[in-house]
């Protein structure tokens, strides 16, 4: 499932760069908000939105990115962008974004719309405050398997 997520993601981003016939020009945004793993988010299968965000699903982000899975912007009114295109990177499906998973960012980039889904080609990041949603508190660790046994 993973693979053709991101295949899809890759083939709507390569479309959307490559202009043509159909393309939009696309808007540029200024966007706010923290990095997320889209497959948590949006399956359900770790827990409710809330949970899978900040310090609390940090790690199994970490794994999803590294694993392929299509990472998101979620912006601070609650919409959702995928990230297609990161500061002229040929791929994001790799381990690109590795480093802001989690991260508050303020992004400036192309906007994309196409079937309801926002995709997000960032140019540059204006400012990164780090990890901020400290949610570990409320939802200990999500999942609870990514905490290493003790040695």
């Amino acid at each position: 499932m993973r693979s053709v997520l991101a295949a899809a993601m890759a083939a709507t981003g390569l479309a959307l760069a490559a202009g043509g016939a159909g393309a939009a020009e696309g808007e540029r945004v200024q966007v706010t908000g923290e990095v997320i793993d889209t497959w948590c988010y949006y399956s359900g299968v770790m827990g409710a939105p809330e949970a899978v965000v900040g310090t609390s699903h940090h790690t199994c982000a970490l794994w999803c990115a590294a694993g392929g899975i299509p990472v998101g912007m979620l912006a601070e009114d609650g919409t959702v962008y995928m990230i297609v295109k990161w500061k002229g990177e040929a791929a994001v499906a790799d381990n690109t974004l590795l480093t802001v998973q989690s991260h508050e960012l303020t992004a400036d980039g192309i906007l994309h719309v196409r079937d309801g889904i926002n995709y997000l080609f960032v140019e540059e990041v204006v400012a990164d405050a780090g990890i901020t949603n400290e949610t570990h508190e409320d939802y200990f660790v999500v999942p609870g398997f990514a905490i290493p046994e003790p040695e």
